[in-house]
């Protein structure tokens, strides 16, 4: 493949960097910066990139002419200020038309659409079939839906995959980072009380692979083991992976009035359709991550909340 990645220096954008540069394929990523890090892309044969904003259509116009991409994964995206909806419009929205227009034009043979499970606002039922109304609230997820329209209404052979809490190396979102980075140091922590899934990386890699081929049908799959934890749940499991006793009452608060008290996505669909399963169990992804955050640390954590800085 020749690989244009967006936001190619995120959690899941330089994951697949790792996977597939070794495989031999040609890497194009293009980055502003704004989340991702510049150090988790190092000068590597076969690896391109292009510092810049999708927003920026001659910037993406000129990168597709130049590198010619056989295949696309579309995971740049702006969540980092809540407040700032037109940031949001303009790299979810109007970013994404720029690089589905090029992708166009450019004849590639597989879109690949990253899409928050915030599209479908609170759900009326857990776990959420793919089928669910999207009923999006916060400014993420209705310019992240937006974007997914766009890609829908595309002649491009697309896939949209609306992701669960993907764990794994350069994890800098959510509570597991958080957890980590407050008992390390001896500080206090609460829960929210919120239900989600998680998905290790390994399995997110290998649905990329199936994603990935040219012959998968297009359309919107749930990517998720579609079984839901309590943060107070993923609290504990870090505890036990540190060493550290959690007390005996944790405390529990009720969950902001921008965020969701139950978001476990159904993958049955995406099993059927696409053949792929999740196998990494709850314990194990969690334990992966706490020795990745031990040999290298935690990233800056972002996160898509109005209240960021209160929540664990």
């Amino acid at each position: 493949m020749r690989l244009l990645i967006t936001g190619g220096a995120g959690c899941l954008g330089s994951n697949l960097v790792e996977a597939y540069l070794p495989q031999g394929h040609e890497i194009l990523v293009i980055d502003n910066f704004a989340t991702g890090r510049r150090e988790v892309l190092p000068e590597l044969p076969g690896l391109s990139l292009v510092e810049g904003t999708v927003v920026d259509r001659q910037l993406i116009d000129e990168s597709f002419a130049r590198f010619a991409p056989t295949h696309v994964i579309h995971s740049a995206a702006a969540y980092k200020d809540p407040q700032d909806w037109r940031e949001d419009a303009a790299t979810n929205v109007i970013g994404t038309i720029n690089v589905v227009d090029a992708a166009r034009h450019a004849g590639i043979k597989r879109f690949v659409y990253f899409q928050t499970a915030l599209c479908y606002g609170r759900p009326d039922r857990v776990p959420i079939p793919v089928d669910h109304a999207t009923r999006p609230f916060t400014s993420y997820g209705i310019s992240k839906t937006a974007g997914e329209a766009y890609v829908a209404i595309s002649d491009l052979p697309w896939i949209s995959l609306r992701l669960a809490n993907v764990t794994g190396p350069r994890l800098a979102i959510g509570p597991i980072p958080t957890f980590y980075k407050r008992l390390k140091t001896g500080q206090t922590c609460f829960c929210t009380d919120a239900v989600r899934d998680f998905l290790d990386m390994s399995d997110f890699l290998e649905l990329m692979s199936v994603a990935l081929h040219e012959e998968v049908p297009t359309g919107i799959f749930n990517i998720s083991t579609g079984e839901g934890h309590t943060i107070a749940e993923v609290f504990c499991a870090v505890a036990a992976c540190l060493g550290i006793s959690p007390p005996k009452t944790i405390p529990v608060v009720p969950p902001n009035s921008d965020d969701v008290p139950a978001l476990v996505l159904d993958p049955s669909v995406t099993h059927g359709v696409l053949g792929w399963q999740a196998r990494v169990g709850f314990a194990e992804m969690i334990s992966r991550v706490i020795r990745w955050y031990d040999a290298h640390g935690v990233p800056t954590i972002h996160s898509h909340l109005q209240s960021a800085a209160q929540k664990p």
